[in-house]
């Protein structure tokens, strides 16, 4: 017997893939160094390191996100071992069904820009010449000499690290081509239906409010210098 008129099938609901609060940290990421190499590119310093210790708090944010956030946002479910990597571009994934989140590739690269974010920040905290323009809030706990080292590096490695975002979107723009939307989810939230999977639980935002106020009192504490904690 046919369903009754104007009954259709009830059709799966969408899978929840990221939470509010790791989308919010990943697009706050491209602003933010943009709007870094713009503050360098026309010597408006005094900004550009307020937006330096406004990134630091957020991938510290991301870091702690990483222990304490949903399935998709801890490293624990992404960052994968040497086999699983190779078998996963071997196209013999590991496991029993489907998953959300980054591939096992896609973890490592994560991880790359995420370690590299932190590693040009961190340059940039002890980066500067007193003598001649704007400082790191840790520039005074290094010498002269190794500050102007610092600050050499702080700026040829923001080509490495613009490299790596290149290749990020690359690995964007050719999953796209092979039709697999992975831009859509990081708005949403959500991606279309996955036999098997249920997706990630609510938001836990006990550990949220936690790990901003970690995040935040870290960086309200390097923008200080540091100030010995007793």
């Amino acid at each position: 017997m046919s369903g009754m008129p104007g009954q259709g099938a009830v059709s799966a609901p969408d899978v929840r893939v990221w939470d509010p609060l790791l989308r919010l940290t990943h697009w706050s990421f491209p602003l933010l160094i943009t709007a870094m190499w713009w503050t360098a590119e026309n010597d408006k310093w005094a900004l550009h390191r307020q937006i330096g210790l406004a990134l630091f708090g957020i991938l510290a944010f991301r870091v702690l996100w990483g222990f304490l956030g949903p399935e998709t946002a801890r490293f624990a479910q992404f960052v994968k071992g040497p086999g699983t990597v190779i078998a996963y571009l071997r196209g013999q994934p590991e496991g029993a069904g489907p998953a959300i989140g980054h591939s096992p590739l896609g973890g490592w690269s994560t991880m790359a820009l995420i370690g590299a974010m932190l590693l040009q920040v961190s340059l940039g905290l002890f980066s500067g010449d007193p003598y001649d323009g704007m400082t790191g809030p840790l520039n005074p706990l290094v010498g002269v000499m190794l500050a102007d080292s610092i600050t050499e590096l702080h700026e040829a490695f923001f080509n490495v690290l613009l490299g790596l975002i290149v290749l990020h979107l690359a690995a964007i723009t050719f999953y796209a081509v092979k039709g697999n939307d992975l831009l859509s989810p990081m708005f949403g939230g959500a991606r279309p239906p996955m036999a098997g999977v249920t997706g990630i639980g609510p938001t836990p935002w006990v550990r949220a409010v936690l790990a901003v106020a970690l995040a935040t009192g870290l960086a309200l504490w390097i923008a200080n210098g540091a100030p010995p904690l007793t």
